[in-house]
């Protein structure tokens, strides 16, 4: 007999249609044959399906079993074809009968005893059964609340093989998953941080609430324990929460890599990514013989905050330049090229030089002029050109750490925050994704028109500093966001001074 049932297989972070045919024929010695580019994790599972099947109570045909997965001109390397496999085994060999083969798709790992185990990209896979029209989609039971929040496909959590068979042959009545915004908001789209823990560094805030206002990349140097690293993880509390379509695209990305918590159907917060210097360029940007997103497509639609920078590996640092202008990365292999998203804002720390203390009033740097040089040259100036803001976080004095009032909460930046991205919404229009940091040149033209006074300050700084066109265009970007953030449609000098402030540091610094 012959059997057809549907299944999905990622490529990158989208799932393709795979239809699973299995045919059994009577031979003189039992044999099992897959074929459909099989790569070496779903060759294997011919054995693992085996005992699943005669440990659950089922009997494994003594005949020829050809397994084809179609299409065949691209690989299927995930172990998620062991149910599907399974129910087309029991199926072409008589050993279940089911009207439902068309109508639901299934995916999941099957262990020796039957049991179902989780898969990775179920959201992407019921997003494409959707598309294709299906009724439904099977999936384990760890799966299925991620799988649920797609409308329009009634997804159904089994636990077993058996629980499988029953639901496929009505044995088991049909009881998809119901997904609930609210509840899920709920449980994962707090945050348990708010930079009223962050003691001082006021004019940092300002900085933090002016890069999240237009989406700018920023910059911070400073001492060890000035408080880079809380200013950083705390940037997520002021930014607007994610729409629905973005946290269905954030959630697919970490659906389709494994990073999902246990029971977590979607991302309800800003991601924050904060990978350690030693990092490769395949783990920064993605990549692998299958391409797998990096840390900058985990970033998407939040934050990587790169700390000790000039720790960082500079060709590393490097194939960032790209992505940051063009908010994605493109990854090509012979088997064809991978897209991932990456729409994120940029946060680095560093120290003035090897030891920290350069500058610090009350700590006498170590560091010898040599050596500043080569810790400062591991940044390049193209890269330096791409952050738009750039500030000193300077240490704390006592008398503010010991302060009992607190500081500018995240409630108060994001209170402005939201009323900069308002005015931005205004003015851009339909563009919903463009925000001042992405400005194209066309749009800057139009929209960071300057009086008198506020072109000659530009014409003086870009003479006395020797900036370049991109940073021209960034100081313009930048001095939009901070005339939004005080209600005005004009970018008036005073703005722009603030704006040229933020372009100054790398200047003293790396003296050019």
């Amino acid at each position: 007999m012959l059997a057809n049932l549907y299944t999905y297989s990622l490529f990158g972070i989208d799932a393709r249609t795979v239809q699973v045919e299995v045919d059994i024929s009577p031979a003189s010695m039992p044999k099992t044959i897959l074929v459909g580019l099989a790569e070496a994790a779903v060759r294997e599972s011919t054995h693992r399906i085996e005992r699943a099947l005669v440990n659950s109570g089922y009997s494994r045909p003594i005949d020829r079993i050809v397994i084809n997965l179609s299409p065949a001109d691209f690989p299927k390397e995930a172990p998620s074809f062991d149910l599907p496999i399974a129910l087309g085994i029991l199926t072409a060999s008589g050993q279940m009968q089911s009207e439902h083969l068309g109508e639901f798709a299934a995916v999941g790992e099957l262990a020796l005893d039957g049991t179902v185990r989780p898969i990775k990209g179920a959201l992407s896979m019921a997003m494409q059964a959707k598309a294709d029209g299906r009724r439904g989609l099977v999936v384990p039971v760890e799966n299925a609340r991620e799988a649920a929040v797609v409308e329009g496909v009634e997804v159904v959590p089994v636990g077993s093989l058996a629980e499988a068979v029953g639901i496929y042959t009505g044995m088991i009545p049909i009881e998809p998953l119901n997904f609930s915004w609210q509840e899920a908001v709920a449980e994962y789209g707090q945050y348990n941080i708010d930079y009223s823990d962050v003691k001082g560094q006021e004019l940092a805030k300002r900085a933090v609430t002016v890069a999240a206002a237009g989406r700018h990349h920023l910059l911070m140097l400073g001492s060890p324990g000035t408080g880079k690293t809380l200013l950083a993880q705390r940037l997520g509390t002021v930014l607007p929460d994610l729409s629905p379509e973005e946290s269905l695209q954030t959630t697919r990305i970490y659906s389709a890599v494994g990073r999902l918590a246990e029971g977590q159907s979607l991302i309800l917060t800003r991601p924050f990514r904060s990978p350690h210097h030693t990092i490769s360029e395949a783990g920064l940007v993605g990549g692998g013989s299958t391409p797998t997103p990096g840390e900058i497509s985990l970033a998407h639609n939040g934050i990587l905050f790169l700390d000790e920078l000039p720790e960082f590996n500079r060709r590393t640092l490097e194939v960032l330049r790209q992505p940051l202008e063009e908010n994605r990365v493109t990854i090509s292999r012979a088997m064809g090229s991978v897209t991932f998203p990456a729409s994120l804002m940029l946060l680095a720390a560093m120290n003035p030089c090897p030891c920290g203390y350069r500058g610090d009033p009350k700590r006498q740097c170590a560091c010898s002029p040599l050596q500043i040089e080569r810790y400062l040259s591991k940044i390049s100036g193209p890269l330096l050109d791409r952050i738009d803001i750039h500030v000193e976080v300077p240490p704390v004095p006592f008398r503010e750490l010991s302060d009992e009032r607190t500081g500018t909460t995240s409630a108060q930046m994001r209170e402005q925050v939201l009323a900069a991205r308002e005015m931005q919404r205004e003015r851009f229009g339909r563009d919903t994704l463009a925000l001042n940091g992405t400005m194209s040149p066309r749009q800057i033209r139009r929209f960071c028109k300057l009086d008198a006074d506020a072109e000659t300050l530009l014409k003086t700084a870009m003479d006395e500093m020797g900036l370049s066109a991109r940073a021209h265009d960034k100081i313009l970007r930048v001095g939009r966001t901070i005339a939004d953030l005080e209600g005005s449609d004009r970018i008036t000098a005073g703005h722009l001074s603030e704006a040229i402030n933020y372009r100054t540091l790398d200047r003293n610094y790396w003296g050019s």
